[in-house]
């Protein structure tokens, strides 16, 4: 198994061949399999500062200062990070309070006179006179691009849309330079056209812990190299000789606990689940600092299906980590495992809760679907669990007796509650239907009836309750289909007849009584109705309604089509045709 150092090594090689993500994965190996060593998070912040992710990096800065606060180092990373992020002052107390414990370190001493130039800037030399030209312009041409893309440091950049996006907006405007260069790759890009123009920018590394914008003679131009990358080697055992004997044998034991952990995966791959745990118990015992042997000792419970000690096991290692300033992923994953036993255990409330503080130490997709299709099935579970059709039906009698006395609002209340209670009940839905119609939510009326409609399509009331409701929303055209198929099912429905007979009168002598506004708000209510669309979209349709001008006699032959027949019907209905 890879060890950290090895993982570190790895990272280092990358960062100094200038594949900066790749040096960012393995650093984050390095940490994830020894959190408590304060070099992996300071290399690893000074990859993300140099990828232009200062917000990273000020988070392993302050991860490697929490592992060892007298790392001058470490100082340094945060007031770059800080830097990067245009909190000057914040930056300059990160480099003076390492100069307070390294008033000689040359890292920190440049890293304030930086920041403090960028705080404080030489003022502006006056703009060229008009019509002069800007003499950076130049350098951000139309072969800009072709650069870049030549350079093997460079080119890796071009897939960064935020990178894309600063070269546009240089392209269009070389003044904006001087607020970009806090990105490590505008410097490269910078120095990279400086260089083709027979100049150089001196950089004290490519960290952006420094810069200087100065540039100094051509000689110095053509011999200088570009620094590479700095990045910390851990501590030799040689130089132990400083340490104190508590500090030996804590190195030590670090090393021995990540050995034990080893043999604890390498027994956990053979399901020797005790010798794993064993191994597991052996690591904490010398490195209690370490949440990832708790986490590994949970998972083997979560393989065993021992779901309570998972559990004690996950909520273990978060603690470990919270007080050791373990990374959030590391605590995010101890709690989305947790989640999961909680899951298979069955308690699906603590399951969401737990989902949902792992999501806040640390974002993760995977998670977020987790809790997403958990609280869908608890929604739907829940659901169920309510329905009950003896507790259905006392609602609904308390609606009727308050839609007798005339109390609407609370008749709609209770037959909402039943409708809960027995969703696939029709004459509950029809019910709150003509509830919803005495407080004016004809919408609502018209989805609960035609709910009702879809539990039972043989339901006749239902049919003369649609054709009510859309009498009130003046769809005449609709609440005669909606008579009609009520009588087909029972011709003797004096509901349905009545209805049909008062639509019908409406359609023939309601326009009489109508003044012109109100015939536009109609037939504008009608054309927004996709069936009436259809019917004047119809070429059959268009031509019969040009012959009741231009030929009646084919209008009349085509009105003994029943088909022609009932469009027509329903266009006068609606108010779009007119007649008399």
């Amino acid at each position: 198994m890879t060890t950290a150092d090895e993982f570190k090594a790895q990272g280092n090689a990358a960062l100094q061949a200038g594949n900066i993500t790749e040096a960012i994965e393995f650093y984050t190996k390095a940490v994830n399999t020894d959190g408590t060593n304060h070099v992996y998070y300071s290399n690893r912040s000074a990859a993300y500062l140099k990828k232009g992710d200062a917000v990273n990096a000020l988070t392993d800065a302050e991860s490697c200062l929490g592992l060892k606060p007298d790392f001058a180092k470490g100082y340094s990373r945060k007031g770059a990070a800080l830097h990067g992020l245009k909190r000057f002052n914040d930056s300059i107390k990160s480099y003076e309070d390492g100069l307070a414990q390294f008033p000689a370190d040359k890292g920190l001493l440049s890293g304030l006179e930086e920041v403090k130039r960028s705080k404080n800037p030489p003022p502006r030399a006056a703009a060229p006179p008009m019509g002069g030209v800007n003499p950076m312009a130049s350098m951000f041409g139309p072969d800009l691009m072709a650069k870049i893309a030549l350079d093997p440091k460079c080119r890796n950049y071009l897939s960064d849309p935020e990178f894309m996006t600063k070269i546009q907006t240089l392209q269009r405007d070389p003044n904006q330079l001087t607020t970009m260069l806090g990105d490590p790759r505008i410097m490269e890009v910078f120095q990279l056209m400086l260089g083709g123009a027979g100049m150089r920018m001196e950089t004290k590394d490519a960290e952006g812990d420094a810069t200087q914008t100065s540039v100094p003679s051509s000689k110095q131009a053509e011999s200088s190299e570009p620094t590479p990358m700095e990045v910390e080697e851990e501590e030799e055992e040689d130089d132990a000789t400083d340490w104190t004997p508590e500090e030996i044998k804590a190195k030590q034991d670090k090393k021995s606990a990540v050995e034990a952990k080893e043999r604890g995966n390498a027994l956990y791959k053979k399901k020797d689940f005790d010798g794993a745990l064993a191994a597991y118990d052996e690591a904490i015992s010398l490195d209690p600092k370490n949440m990832t042997f708790v986490s590994n000792k949970a998972a083997v419970y979560f393989t065993s299906k021992k779901w309570d000690e998972c559990i004690a096991a996950c909520l273990e290692a978060v603690e470990v980590g919270k007080a050791n300033l373990a990374p959030y992923e590391d605590r995010a994953k101890a709690l989305t495992r947790c989640g999961k036993a909680y899951q298979k255990k069955g308690d699906v409330v603590k399951a969401i809760a737990t989902w949902k503080d792992s999501l806040l130490e640390h974002h993760d997709n995977a998670t977020q679907r987790l809790l997403k299709n958990l609280e869908l099935e608890k929604k739907k579970k829940d659901k169920l669990a309510y329905q009950d059709d003896a507790l259905a039906e006392e609602a609904k009698q308390r609606g009727n007796d308050h839609f007798r006395a005339k109390a609407w609002g609370d008749a709609v209340n209770e037959y909402e509650e039943a409708v809960k209670r027995a969703p696939k009940n029709p004459t509950i839905r029809n019910n709150l239907a003509a509830a919803l119609c005495k407080v004016m939510d004809f919408n609502g009326a018209k989805r609960n009836i035609e709910e009702a409609l879809e539990l039972d399509p043989k339901y006749v009331k239902a049919y003369a309750r649609k054709g009510d409701i859309e009498v009130l929303m003046k769809e005449n055209h609709k609440a005669m289909d909606s008579y009609r198929k009520g009588l087909e099912l029972d011709p003797t429905n004096k509901t349905c007849k009545d209805g049909l007979y008062k639509v019908q009168t409406m359609v023939n002598t309601g326009n009489a009584n109508m003044t012109e506004e109100e015939k536009k708000e109609r037939a504008d209510h009608a054309m927004a109705d996709p069936e009436i669309q259809s019917i004047l979209q119809d070429p059959v349709m268009r031509q019969v309604l040009q012959d009741f001008s231009d030929n009646p006699s084919a209008a009349s032959a085509a009105m003994k089509d029943i088909s022609v027949r009932t469009k027509v019907e329903k266009l006068i209905a609606s108010g779009i045709l007119q007649t008399g």
